[in-house]
């Protein structure tokens, strides 16, 4: 089960790559790039620097999605296929980073655990 989240997680970085590649912010790009790293580092703040992003990413899919659908519906053209896609793309990313939060990456990146039934004290 893990690799398959360490696999979204991957995933979501490699498009949000391309789509700084596509956009021409190539330091966006090696910083998508470079951050993949801290999968490697198995600390709470690397947990925490991979969800920052990947919601940062998400901001940026649907900033995207309606700048596009803007542009799109000032030439006349149909924009509803394009935000429901870019908007899945949004919603995977923002699952990605939750993903960081659950299971057995929680336990790789030593999270403390997120339910208030899990850390409260038992009396």
């Amino acid at each position: 089960m893990i690799v398959l989240q360490i696999m979204l997680v991957l995933f979501s970085y490699l498009l949000l790559a391309a789509h700084f590649l596509r956009a021409g912010a190539i330091l966006m790009m090696l910083l998508s790039f470079g951050l993949l790293a801290l999968l490697f580092v198995r600390q709470p703040w690397a947990a925490r620097v991979l969800q920052g992003w990947l919601l940062f990413g998400a901001v940026v899919w649907i900033l995207t999605a309606i700048m596009t659908a803007v542009e799109r519906a000032g030439r006349g053209r149909p924009a509803l296929r394009m935000l429901l896609i870019m908007g899945a793309v949004a919603a995977v990313t923002v699952l990605a980073a939750w993903t960081l939060q659950r299971g057995r990456l929680r336990q790789y990146f030593n999270l403390p655990p997120s339910d208030a039934t899990e850390s409260s004290p038992s009396a």
